[in-house]
């Protein structure tokens, strides 16, 4: 058993470990909304987009987190304003953001004597480098991310299955819509200078992803994609020391691994209750998202 315990003996390794815990509980409430509603390429595009304030802070010697957060605001003002076109569909106004964005921020890098070095930080982080300050940043964060969605709860539901009905309800919809974006925007900010945008947005689709398969509820989704995400932050790193690869993306490619992983046992449990008697009782294709 020594090798499964041995590396969280290490301090740097278990703060790693609590960071990723961190992320992935935050990551798990938010990025339940972003697969109900179909909004990963928007995850994505804020993910990257935040590229040049990181780089112009970079530059400057400013602060990281205050680049990123200034940039990603300005993505998201932008995907708002750009997507009231009614000649636009989202997806393209996103990607045309995502775009402009990424290469604006790649052409200041590029200037950077310390380019290479840059993005492989700005893309995959430093999870085992992570201090005592930026574990309290992440918990400050998370708590905010809970309030968010305990108080836009019963909207955010309304919203990801039937937008006239959240309008008729009086759910105010379009204020949901801004709030769940800035939840996006507060995820991907807290966690992009510890564990890098690779592991955030991998963390915020693939568990919630991977729990929505076998998952019946909204509660039980979020509880899925937290453990999921957790455990795949604990094996990552179990990879990274024995095997000497990046954590980062060792967390990363662990989490999307579950994901396709649970596709194919969902796929053979659908394929055997297909071939079984009548008069079994088939699972209900149907996820009852009621809370």
């Amino acid at each position: 058993m020594d090798w499964l315990l041995l590396p969280f003996e290490v301090s740097f390794v278990q703060r790693a470990l609590a960071a990723g815990i961190l992320v992935s509980l935050i990551c798990a409430l938010v990025g339940t909304w972003v697969v109900l509603r179909g909004m990963a390429f928007l995850g994505d595009a804020m993910s990257h987009g935040m590229l040049p304030g990181v780089a112009i802070s970079s530059l400057l010697g400013g602060n990281l987190l205050v680049g990123a957060a200034l940039s990603a605001g300005v993505m998201a003002l932008g995907v708002t304003a750009l997507s009231r076109s009614r000649r636009l569909s989202q997806d393209t106004t996103i990607g045309l953001l995502f775009v402009g964005m990424l290469a604006t921020g790649v052409i200041i890098v590029s200037h950077s004597q310390s380019f290479a070095v840059d993005l492989t930080a700005f893309l995959f982080g430093d999870v085992l480098g992570v201090r005592a300050g930026d574990l309290l940043g992440l918990g400050i964060a998370l708590a905010i991310t809970i309030v968010a969605s305990w108080l836009g709860y019963r909207s955010f539901v309304a919203l990801a299955f039937d937008r006239r009905k959240a309008h008729t309800l009086g759910l105010r919809p379009d204020l949901a819509d801004g709030l769940l974006l800035a939840l996006v925007t507060l995820a991907i900010v807290a966690s992009f200078h510890v564990v890098g945008t690779l592991l955030v947005f991998g963390l915020l689709i693939a568990p919630a992803a991977t729990a929505t398969l076998w998952a019946g509820r909204i509660p039980m989704i979020m509880l899925g994609a937290a453990l999921l995400g957790s455990a795949s932050t604990a094996i990552g790193l179990l990879v990274s020391w024995h095997l000497a690869t990046a954590a980062g993306a060792s967390i990363a490619a662990v989490a999307v691994a579950f994901f396709f992983l649970s596709a194919l046992v969902r796929g053979l449990v659908r394929l055997v209750r297909r071939d079984a008697p009548s008069s079994t009782v088939h699972h209900d294709e149907e996820i009852e998202y009621a809370s």
